[in-house]
């Protein structure tokens, strides 16, 4: 008789760091991370709904398992089925790889790549303070960094809040050098009109990309913006399938960024990575939460041949500093090395969690949110 799923668990431990925990009766356990930040209570309630429909199955059908999670509520898609889906199907496929002693990017097809380059977060809202946090990853070899705008913009902002902002991106460039990348995301606070001055004085800087320079539901008019400049466009973390991703990638963007714990999970970034590629689009997977989520997503960078870079804010250049590595029993397991993180070679999805402490913090989990930002006129202001 094949094993069956026996219990389905979430550990709640913020708002942007969440897990699941699949358990079979033959004693093997599955990770995955289903969470949506900011609405980390919603995705653990629909995960609890979803789990109905996998106890007491046999966890090996993955694909059978992902179409009646999806489709058989009749309603579908968006970011909370996404998410809780996406927790669910890594967890399966962690469950597999272990099963089976080999990781999850053999059982995509093995590996096209040895090892998956990273980039790091250099944010802050002071220049300088932005610069130290470049310099302190470029140091500890990453080849890559990211920032963003320090403050909302307005639809049609001055004169000096535009050169101040290139002044910024300038001085970044000359602080890093030509031999390293940076992306800027835009994070969807600024509009079609400002994108398109911004763009025209970033080009002469040359960066990797800039993501997201419009809000999900203006995607229809990103082809603008990317025929309009030479500054590679990327976009996709707020995409939730590949019916979200075609018509996106139909408009002329370089970069494609869905993340494997809100886009359905390792099964349907798959198949989204698959179609970039019909487009020659690259991808760059969003990961803005916990290690799970990266391990997941690392599987798949391994397995996709079009992937550029992969996000990562839980500095890995120092294992364990980061809050929510403390939830890993092993966090060297996650090597970093030169820019890169080497291949694993363990089963599943390559890392353990410490459930005691895991089950200690969801006693008491951290409720804070996302900021809500408002325009001096006390209007709604994208964060």
């Amino acid at each position: 008789m094949r094993t069956r799923i026996r219990a389905i668990e979430t550990f709640r431990v913020s708002q942007r760091f969440m897990v699941c925990k699949v358990s079979t009766d033959d004693g093997l356990v599955g990770w995955g991370e289903p969470i949506l930040e900011s609405r980390a209570e919603t995705v653990e309630a629909a995960v609890r709904e979803l789990s109905q429909l996998l106890i007491g199955a046999d966890p090996a059908p993955i694909e059978r398992h992902r179409q009646v999670l999806v489709k058989a509520g009749f309603y579908r898609g968006g970011p909370v089925f996404g998410s809780a889906v996406a927790g669910l199907d890594q967890a399966l496929w962690d469950l597999k790889g272990k099963a089976l002693g080999v990781p999850v990017h053999e059982l995509l097809g093995g590996p096209v790549r040895d090892r998956v380059r990273i980039y790091g977060p250099a944010h802050g809202d002071e220049t300088e303070v932005m610069l130290d946090q470049a310099r302190s990853l470029v140091e500890a070899g990453y080849t890559a960094v990211k920032v963003a705008p320090p403050r909302t913009l307005g639809f049609v902002d001055t004169q000096a809040t535009v050169h101040g902002l290139i002044d910024r991106w300038t001085a970044l460039r000359d602080e890093i050098g030509p031999g390293i990348d940076f992306a800027i995301d835009f994070h969807a606070r600024v509009s079609a009109p400002m994108a398109r001055v911004l763009l025209r004085h970033l080009e002469p800087l040359m960066p990797m990309f800039v993501e997201e320079p419009l809000p999900p539901e203006h995607q229809a008019r990103i082809g603008e913006l990317a025929a309009a400049t030479t500054v590679p466009i990327a976009t996709g973390e707020r995409l939730y399938d590949r019916w979200d991703c075609d018509p996106v990638l139909r408009s002329g963007i370089a970069v494609l960024q869905p993340d494997v714990s809100h886009a359905g999970g390792i099964s349907e970034v798959f198949r989204i990575a698959a179609l970039a590629e019909t487009h020659h689009v690259h991808l760059a997977p969003h990961c803005a939460t916990g290690p799970v989520a990266l391990a997941a997503g690392l599987q798949l960078d391994l397995a996709v041949p079009n992937v550029l870079i992969q996000e990562s804010h839980l500095r890995l250049h120092r294992p364990g500093e980061h809050p929510m590595m403390r939830f890993v029993t092993e966090p060297d397991t996650l090597v970093f090395e030169d820019g890169y993180r080497r291949r694993p070679v363990g089963p599943g999805l390559g890392i353990e969690l410490d459930e005691e402490a895991l089950r200690a913090a969801a006693a008491a989990p951290d409720s804070t949110r996302s900021p809500v930002w408002s325009y001096p006129d006390g209007s709604y202001a994208e964060w």
